[in-house]
């Protein structure tokens, strides 16, 4: 990461990657969804799939903000129609006060980043300014008054200037924690939202109850194989980059 990108995620609570996918890699992923009957977890449609498990492009920004022992702990698509309807905003520090989430935290000590559960948005297809899809509140992850978000807003039956919807290119990808609050704008493109949310946590930590079978995957690398492990504190292995010394 660049120092700007880490003043942008301190700042911000999120960060747009820019051109992570090729054209190739995202005509390819867009072929097989339109050519087949795609749900559950994107991770387990095949390799072509499971290569976003640890991208080259993305690991290094998992590592740097959640950590050497990072974990995929669920992952989903999401797919939406012109006039697709969304949720409402929602997030924020140990849930945002309305929920208790453990795993939803950012911090920052002696110039280390960490995150509980982030979100790394593959995005197949654009959302231009207004199409709608994922929403946020910029700086909310360090916010000390979640409750006093206006249900108005939240539900966004007024808009205000402090939420804001990115724009993003087919080939990007949204980093952003769930100390951040966040949500879905009703999809008014009228080219399809298409969306692989890939969540991430600590290697201590789970989000979802349910782990990963191995035996669901198509040729997992080694190091994949450690970011699908069940979570775990002592002994656990390190996640490195290709390269890294043993």
């Amino acid at each position: 990461m660049t120092n700007e990108e880490k003043f942008i995620v301190d700042l911000e609570g999120y960060l747009i990657i820019k051109n992570v996918l090729s054209k190739d890699e995202i005509m390819e992923m867009n072929q097989v969804i339109d050519n087949s009957d795609k749900n559950g977890s994107p991770s387990r449609w095949g390799k072509l799939f499971n290569r976003l498990i640890d991208h080259p492009k993305i690991l290094p920004y998992l590592i740097e903000l959640i950590g050497p022992s990072v974990r995929l702990d669920h992952d989903y698509a999401i797919f939406m129609q012109n006039g697709s309807s969304g949720s409402r905003l929602h997030g924020g520090e140990d849930g945002g006060g309305y929920r208790e989430e453990g795993d939803h935290w950012y911090k920052y000590r002696d110039g280390v980043i960490r995150n509980g559960l982030c979100v790394m948005a593959y995005n197949l297809t654009p959302a231009k300014s207004g199409d709608g899809g994922f929403t946020c509140i910029p700086g909310s992850h360090k916010s000390h008054f979640l409750r006093n978000l206006p249900d108005d807003v939240r539900y966004f039956k007024r808009q205000v200037h402090y939420v804001i919807q990115p724009e993003v290119d087919a080939g990007d990808v949204v980093f952003f924690t769930e100390a951040l609050i966040h949500g879905t704008t009703t999809w008014t493109s009228k080219v399809e939202r298409r969306a692989l949310l890939y969540k991430y946590s600590p290697g201590h930590s789970a989000y979802s109850g349910k782990y990963h079978n191995l035996d669901d995957y198509e040729e997992l690398s080694e190091r994949q194989k450690l970011m699908l492990a069940p979570p775990s504190i002592g002994g656990r292995p390190r996640i490195k980059l290709d390269g890294d010394e043993e």
